[in-house]
């Protein structure tokens, strides 16, 4: 297998959530060129302790031999600024993998969870985020500092909504007001995405937002989310982004757990027996035609728990786009159409 991802075709570009696995040694990276230089640490999981080895950020250079774009998470666990606006970790660490891009390396990131979860676990429970969707906290501590680090290498700004369970949720139509008041004070930009994690939230009122607003949907192959043609159904089978971006993220198989994929799918060195799911493939190489019949540009993100190892689970998934046609799709997908010209006006 080549691993070579970059040209499968001039509209798509097929990344990978996070990037540092030695699991991947042999197939992505370079065997015995981090010697010496992998880190060795503990990270606790469901309970259970796992052991994992992660290459130097200087390895993204060999990594974008292979791929497109790249999915930063860190981002999501800490603002780029503190409370008083003083760099944090996570800002050192984005530097770092600045220094390390190349023209036409693209990366995409989510916004924090200090912004976009309504709870946040402190202590051993769950408390009342006070920051949730404050505009203010998002452009001065995540979006103004990630813009001048990346500059043109920024692909896109995930914002990952988690799943809220009935007694939790908002009524929909409150859902999408406070979505819209929060997209419209920000700063405007068209590398927005929406991934709704609440299948109670794929809805119309959500969905006449992001046309409004020309926010992305983030179609996410996930634990408690229908199929990725059902939501592509569920949205009109329309594109949102007003910046001509589709973004998909095969994430984690149907009604498995976060803690259960990670333990199945550790190290990350091999595709697991059973794990990946090819209606998710197939589904995930027609929404990614149909984009291309729309004259977007997609964007497909792997995660190593989607079947075990994200660099196999690419190539499969390059295979079944390259065996497909434009303009095919499975049951379930018809043509996709773009919203109406005046959804997709920038918002004021």
């Amino acid at each position: 297998m080549s691993f070579l991802f970059r040209d499968l075709h001039p509209l798509v570009a097929i990344g990978t959530a996070t990037d540092r696995y030695a699991g991947w040694i042999g197939q992505i990276y370079t065997r015995n060129r981090y010697a010496g230089h992998i880190t060795r640490r503990t990270h606790e999981v469901g309970g259970r302790a796992f052991a994992e080895e992660v290459l130097p950020v200087a390895s993204v250079e060999e990594y974008f031999e292979h791929f497109g774009v790249l999915e930063l998470d860190a981002t999501f666990y800490r603002p780029l600024l503190d409370e008083h606006l003083h760099p944090t970790e996570t800002f050192h660490l984005l530097r770092t993998y600045a220094d390390h891009l190349k023209a036409g390396d693209r990366v995409i990131l989510k916004a924090p969870q200090a912004v976009v979860a309504p709870r946040l676990h402190r202590q051993g429970g769950f408390v009342a985020n006070p920051d949730y969707l404050d505009a203010e906290v998002f452009a001065r501590r995540f979006y103004a500092p990630a813009v001048k680090l990346l500059h043109e290498h920024l692909a896109g700004i995930l914002f990952e909504q988690e799943y809220r369970r009935a007694a939790e949720r908002d009524p929909v139509a409150d859902e999408a007001a406070d979505l819209e008041r929060f997209f419209r004070r920000i700063p405007s930009d068209k590398r927005y995405h929406l991934e709704l994690r609440t299948e109670a939230y794929l809805a119309p009122p959500v969905f006449d937002v992001l046309a409004r607003l020309g926010v992305g949907q983030a179609l996410s192959h996930w634990t408690w989310l229908p199929s990725l043609a059902e939501q592509f159904t569920r949205a009109g089978e329309r594109f949102f982004n007003e910046g001509g971006e589709v973004l998909i993220r095969l994430l984690t198989p149907h009604g498995m757990r976060y803690e259960d994929s990670y333990a199945k799918a550790h190290p990350f060195d091999r595709l697991v027996e059973g794990m990946l799911s090819e209606r998710m493939l197939d589904e995930a190489a027609a929404i990614m035609r149909r984009a291309i019949d729309a004259e977007r540009h997609v964007t497909v993100i792997v995660n190593n728990r989607a079947g075990g190892n994200a660099p196999l689970i690419a190539e499969r998934l390059a295979e079944r786009f390259r065996a497909g046609k434009a303009g095919e799709g499975t049951a379930g997908l018809s043509a996709a159409h773009d919203p109406p010209t005046a959804a997709r006006h920038r918002r004021r």
